[in-house]
This record gives structure tokens, sequence and C-alpha cells, in this order.
């Protein structure tokens, strides 16, 4: 593995590690304010956030974005993976309130196997090595996340359709991330996921200013970490990331999503949960080794 590599992996790795304590914000912000509310309250200040560092890296460099047709296809691309996003983020958000932080980690995370299966269709070719890993992982999701056996209840079920949605809006990120800056089509798909969510939040949920201030802690960590860091560095990473290493790599939020609960909510891990702890991680290092491809 290349050095560049390395580095988007580890970007990768602390998405994963962000994205997994943002399911205790979800959960603790379903508390104060609707699921449409909490979306657009966290997707449109993530846009907000990252204003200043398009700025910021404009300034000086009339050529950061190096031609019209980069811009283009910056807010294009931007555009359609906050359609997705949209989408991907109000089943997440709707079923993070029907089911359990650690079950809802682990559904969510089921994109590991979905990716590979969708690049097939793109003709991308797979690493044996990959494969094994999603059998891994996915068997490590199981012991860490389902421990009363699995029964697919409405929450569960709009979480199993978030992960498909999640599984686009990688393969998307992987297609759009090559043709314009990363940044920049962060910022747009942000604010496009959030005024998606603003019409039905106005009219089903009827948010005030005061329960949104109450909602303001986990609001603020998923709006400006989850959000303007988390899917940036996603975007940033997967220029130089297989989309099914990059899907292994950030399953890792479903551990992440447990460790959280066991500090952040007193949730206590099992040996049995430790155990697929350990298989996941197998899974990502095995991932990143080099392999015969097959098609």
């Amino acid at each position: 593995m290349n050095r560049k590599s390395m580095g988007s992996s580890l970007m990768l790795l602390l998405t994963a590690f962000i994205w997994g304590v943002a399911f205790v914000a979800q959960s603790v912000g379903m508390e104060y304010v609707g699921p449409f509310t909490f979306i657009a309250s966290r997707f449109i200040l993530g846009g907000l956030v990252l204003i200043p560092v398009i700025l910021f890296m404009r300034r000086g460099k009339t050529d950061h974005f190096r031609k019209d047709g980069e811009i283009r296809e910056g807010i294009k691309g931007g555009i359609l993976c906050g359609i997705v996003l949209f989408v991907a983020a109000s089943f997440q958000q709707f079923g993070v309130s029907m089911t359990t932080v650690g079950k809802a980690g682990f559904i969510t995370a089921l994109y590991i196997v979905i990716v590979p299966i969708l690049g097939i269709f793109m003709r991308k070719k797979i690493l044996v090595s990959v494969w094994i890993s999603v059998v891994l992982a996915t068997v490590g999701m199981y012991l860490l996340c389902i421990t009363e056996g699995f029964r697919i209840g409405t929450g569960d079920l709009c979480v199993c359709v978030c992960a498909v949605c999640f599984s686009f809006h990688i393969l998307m990120i992987d297609y759009v991330s090559p043709k314009a800056d990363g940044v920049l089509i962060s910022c747009v798909q942000f604010f496009t996921a959030g005024v998606l969510a603003l019409l039905p939040a106005a009219i089903l949920e009827r948010p005030s200013a005061s329960v949104i201030l109450a909602a303001w802690q986990p609001i603020a960590y998923a709006g400006i970490l989850s959000s303007g860091v988390g899917y940036t560095l996603q975007v940033v990473a997967q220029k130089n990331t297989d989309p099914t290493v990059a899907s292994l790599l950030m399953s890792l939020e479903s551990v992440f999503s447990l460790l959280a609960g066991w500090v952040l909510l007193g949730q206590k891990l099992s040996p049995r949960e430790l155990f697929g702890c350990l298989l996941v991680f197998g899974a990502v290092i095995l991932a990143q080794l080099p392999g015969r491809a097959k098609t």
C-alpha cells in the first residue's frame, strides 16, 4: 500500500469513528426534535461549516477550481449525492428511533455486502481477499449487534433501506469525486439534503427555535463532525480508495457505535461482542492486503 492510499485509509477510519459516535447523537437528538428537523438542522449546519473552508482553500489560488466545468460538475454531483443522502439519512433517522443503536449500526453497515455486489454490475474487479473480508466483517457485526435473534421490525426495515441507499451513495461518490473538488461536493450535498428535509419538517413536525436549541449538542455533533468533517473525509479519501475497501473501512462505524454506547450510555460489551470487534478489525486489515482480483 502506498503512502497516499494509507492516508486515505486513515481518513476513512476516522470517518467511521465519527459516524459511530453519531449514532448516539442521533438517538439523543430524537428526544427533542423530529427526524426531519434533525436531518435539516445537521446538514444545513454541515454545509455552513464548509463555506469558510472553501473560501480559505480558494484564497490566493484562482485556479483551485481549475475551470468552470469542474465547478459545474461539483454542483451537479453534489446535488445528486445530496438527494441520495437525504433518502438514506431519513430512513436511518426513523430506524434509529424505532430500534437499538447497536442493531441500527449493524444493519446500516450491510453496505459492505451490497457495495461489492453492485460493483459486479459496474464491471469492477473485486479482490478475493475482499470477498473473504466481507464474510468475516458480516459475521463479526452479527456477533457485535444481534444478541437476541434477528427479527425484522419496522425500524430494522427502515435501516435496511438506508443501507441500500448508502451503498448507492458510496458508489456515486466514487464516480463524482475525481471530477471535482471534494469539499465543494460535500457542501452542495449537505445543503441539498438539508433543504429537502425542511419541507416535511415544517409540515409534519413544525419545530420551534426552543426545541432546536434544546437539542443543540447532538445537532452540533451530527452537523459539524458527522456531516461537515465525516462526509468530507469520505469524499476526499475515496479518490484514492477502491469503493469496496472504502465500505469495509467505513463499516467500522458499527464497532465504534457499540463502543460509544458503552462509554457514553453505560452499555457493556459481552465476550461475544468483543470477539465480533476482533473479526471486523481482522476483516479490514485483510482487505488492505494485496491479492488476486476476481472478476
